[in-house]
């Protein structure tokens, strides 16, 4: 089992983990001594680890087709235009050893006309391992046509609850009655979306590959360690988010125009009384100063706290986030054009010594603030450190 940010709750299970009924999310606390009696291996959430790990798959899977899209951290789509002539089975065979040899991590891999077509593919390939190799390819009609009846509308791609139910009330239980379906039917009822998918289904492709965008929202939410009562306490992590905000913002080239605060108590915890609340304040002209930011997202804080209760999560969320090089000023706040060089100064710095060596005033200036991982496993291979032994 992979822990969440704390040692919360369950995000990843292998399928011997899955076997003992522990649901996703499941809270951690509430099965220790199963996951004790059962010997399971319990692990920390390691994104250094899960990072470097991904970079390295997707370079190698990069060797294989000049076109990759990254996905996920675990996922990516190649397309292999100008590949009539190859055995993609056997290509496929190819690919998965490759990665397996160079990182020791095991993928599957499905072969289809379409997008949502290979995440079929991929599917069946991961749910039958024995009977396809890893590898399933989606070479005709007729498995096409199979592979759809056997896939049930709740696990189409891009189909999620909502959707789901309602196809279900209209006796839609399989993904090839989904794409029995009229075309009007599903415009008027799941929009132009559910239509691509539709004809995506149907071999047509529709889903193209999507280009690198620019994110509309930037967040930075944690469960602290400990849960708050304080304002000052809460203050302190409101502004080290609004940092983590800021300098995401100016990776990207970006400023953003509304600052989002939110509070929340522990909801595991019956016992004490319950709270959440949010809000947005707006910037009198985009920025991603973290001095702005901090000074809004304290603002916002300052609004919504109350005192009485006991405060596990917070977080700040950066919106109507516009490019450098599109940015509306207010004509009676004029800019202050010191912001600019002394955020990229601060960057640099942190960016070459470490991110804690330049603070902000609202930050804890002594205190290293760190999750609870107390399961965390070793970063094998990005700390020297870290890295594994051979003996003889």
């Amino acid at each position: 089992m992979v822990l969440s940010n704390n040692d919360g709750c369950v995000i990843a299970r292998s399928n011997e983990a899955k076997a003992l009924g522990v649901a996703m999310g499941a809270p951690y606390f509430h099965h220790k001594e199963l996951f004790k009696k059962h010997n399971v291996k319990v692990v920390s959430s390691n994104y250094a680890l899960y990072g470097d790990m991904s970079a390295r798959v997707m370079a190698i899977l990069s060797r294989f087709s000049p076109d990759i899209e990254v996905y996920s951290i675990d996922e990516a789509f190649l397309r292999f235009r100008g590949f009539e002539r190859y055995d993609l089975q056997k290509y496929g065979l190819d690919i998965k050893r490759a990665v397996e040899r160079s990182t020791g991590l095991p993928i599957s891999l499905g072969f289809a006309p379409t997008k949502a077509l290979a995440k079929l593919a991929n599917r069946i390939a991961k749910k039958y391992p024995e009977q396809t190799g890893g590898v399933y390819t989606m070479e005709n009609e007729g498995k096409r046509v199979k592979a759809l009846k056997w896939l049930q509308i709740e696990d189409v791609w891009g189909i999620g609850r909502q959707y789901a139910r309602m196809l279900r009330e209209n006796k839609v239980n399989t993904a090839l009655d989904f794409t029995n379906l009229p075309n009007e039917f599903v415009r008027d009822r799941m929009s132009v979306v559910g239509l691509r998918l539709k004809r995506d289904l149907e071999g047509r492709e529709t889903i193209q590959p999507e280009e690198a965008k620019e994110k509309k929202a930037i967040a930075c939410t944690r469960s602290f360690d400990e849960m708050y009562t304080d304002l000052e306490q809460l203050r302190e992590r409101v502004s080290t988010f609004a940092s983590v905000c800021g300098r995401k913002l100016r990776n990207q080239k970006s400023n953003c125009e509304l600052v989002n605060v939110f509070v929340s108590s522990n909801p595991f915890r019956e016992d004490l009384p319950q709270y959440y609340n949010s809000i947005s304040v707006r910037l009198p002209y985009p920025t991603s100063s973290t001095i702005h930011l901090t000074k809004a997202a304290i603002i916002g804080l300052d609004r919504i706290y109350r005192k009485g209760y006991k405060y596990k999560k917070a977080g700040v969320i950066v919106m109507g986030i516009s490019p450098d090089t599109q940015r509306q000023l207010n004509m009676f706040l004029p800019l202050d054009h010191r912001q600019g060089p002394l955020m990229k100064a601060i960057d640099r710095l942190n960016i070459m010594n470490g991110h804690d060596l330049v603070r902000f005033g609202g930050m804890d200036l002594k205190r290293k603030w760190k999750m609870n991982r107390n399961h965390l496993s070793p970063n094998y291979t990005t700390r020297i450190e870290d890295i594994i032994k051979a003996t003889s």
